[in-house]
């Protein structure tokens, strides 16, 4: 059994959209009285970018390693390497074995923690201040030195797919997992972070072994550090426990395109589960990369959608439009909008529950309609109203040096710069109505979508008469 202060994220919340407005965790609001934080960042020659949020009176920090590399990097035979690795950096290096490591992490009362999504992988550490030094050297230590053994591979392999198989039971995972391989067929993004059963059965330590050599480079990766952290003092951390990482052969810059451009394909999935009570219906258009200078409008259209699930109770309450109609009609139990972003592409669009099942035409009809409205005419207050809320969760996200390290590492390993609260609260407010409308017809406008669909489906209509409902909506 793994100690609780030594785990790997069984939960897939930071994974998905390592990546995504569901739900908004990556920016905050700066109050305009209270001098914010700076972020420092230094280079090191071998590449590695060192990061820090310095707050000079707290008692803890948060450090970690955020790599520009995920499943996302892996071939089809190779799916779930880089979350098979996740599992085996704590079961020891040549210095420390797996019970040592263990009890150090305990013994500084420190979290030790790890997780992998499409395009990253993370391995980081909350611990005291005075034990910052002793975290940075736990994290180089089983980044550059784990032994991968055999024997503990065997062993991993029937964690992974217990893993796996509590995924599965997680429906919203399995049908956003389905929306990707529709979305991006026959592309990495397209498959699955844990990777298929026959390759978590038959990934051997050459595969891991290759991965870290083809990936785990200094200038694929970024050192973060916040709360109680000097940047100097990381700095010298980061040349003495990570100057000998390697370089790859041919460098690209933090935040470029490391890898072919993905392609939306427009077409569905659908798996039929009548003893399901409710379906679940996933619908997406193609999204925005997180360095587009539509990523901020597509989030303020998203925010418009909201989300609303009616065991709350407070439809009537509910800004959105689409709560409204979805309510009064009783055509969902729930539904979640989200905007997922990745480096080249995107998902934008609607997680539906809905146990009305003679009604889903209806459903899809309401729901489209109102993408359409975007499109011609977004009103002023319900705009202003989705930047407000937008701001509020964005701000609510960034509570504890975790969640700050998480923000810093993963803007810098995207786009190769952290914008700080204040610029992110002046692009939210620069959206407007006429922007929505812009990116909705750009987006949403009589555009091919994704689909995966869970469950009792026989009233969903087919893809082509959703497609043409869409087309009509125009007219």
């Amino acid at each position: 059994m793994v100690p609780r202060t030594l785990s790997t994220t069984l939960g897939r919340a930071l994974r998905g959209a390592a990546h995504t407005q569901r739900p908004l965790r990556s920016f905050a609001t700066a109050a305009s009285n209270i001098r914010a934080p700076k972020t420092e960042t230094t280079t090191l020659p071998n590449g590695l970018t060192v990061a820090t949020e310095s707050h000079p009176h707290a008692q803890t920090a948060t450090v970690g390693v955020w790599i520009d590399a995920g499943s996302r990097a892996e071939t089809d035979a190779t799916n779930g390497t880089a979350h098979f690795l996740e599992h085996m950096a704590f079961k020891g290096t040549g210095r420390r074995s797996q019970h040592a490591l263990e009890l150090e992490v305990e013994n500084l009362g420190a979290h030790l923690n790890a997780y992998t999504s499409r395009e990253q992988t993370v391995y980081y550490a909350k611990s005291f201040r005075k034990d910052v030094g002793a975290a940075v050297d736990i994290i180089s230590d089983i980044l550059q030195n784990s032994k991968l053994e055999n024997s503990a591979i065997e062993r991993e392999r029937d964690v992974i797919l217990r893993e796996q198989q509590e995924v599965d039971k997680q429906l919203e995972e399995v049908v956003f997992d389905h929306l990707h391989s529709v979305a991006f067929a026959n592309q990495p993004l397209g498959r699955t972070i844990l990777g298929p059963k026959q390759n978590i059965l038959s990934i051997k330590r050459d595969d891991l072994a290759n991965y870290i050599k083809t990936n785990y480079t200094a200038d694929r990766m970024v050192l973060v550090g916040t709360g109680g952290v000097d940047h100097g003092e990381l700095v010298k951390l980061a040349e003495k426990h990570f100057s000998t990482l390697p370089v790859s052969p041919n460098p690209i810059p933090l935040g470029r395109l490391a890898h072919p451009k993905t392609k939306f394909v427009g077409q569905e999935v659908r798996i039929r589960d009548d003893d399901l009570p409710t379906a679940h219906i996933a619908l997406a258009v193609e999204g925005v990369g997180w360095s587009s200078p539509d990523y901020f409008p597509m989030l303020v259209m998203q925010s418009i959608f909201g989300n609303w699930d009616r065991s709350l109770g407070s439809s009537s309450l509910m800004s959105s439009r689409l709560s409204h109609i979805i309510s009064s009609n009783n055509l969902a139990n729930s539904f979640m909008s989200f905007s997922t972003s990745y480096s080249d592409t995107g998902l934008w669009g609607i997680y539906l529950v809905t146990e009305n099942l003679m009604n889903m035409d209806d459903l899809m009809h309401f729901t489209l309609k109102e993408w359409t409205r975007m499109s011609i005419a977004p009103t002023d207050v319900e705009v202003e109203r989705a930047k407000s809320q937008l701001k509020a969760s964005l701000l609510l996200s960034l509570d504890g040096s975790t969640a700050v390290a998480e923000d810093i590492g993963r803007q810098l390993v995207t786009s190769g710069r952290r914008m700080s609260p204040r610029q992110i609260e002046f692009a939210v407010d620069s959206v407007t109505p006429a922007d929505i409308k812009r990116v909705a017809q750009k987006y949403l406008w009589d555009q091919d979508f994704a689909m995966a669909a869970l469950g009792p489906l026989d009233g969903l209509l087919d893809y082509n008469r959703i497609r043409a409902d869409m087309s009509s909506l125009l007219y």
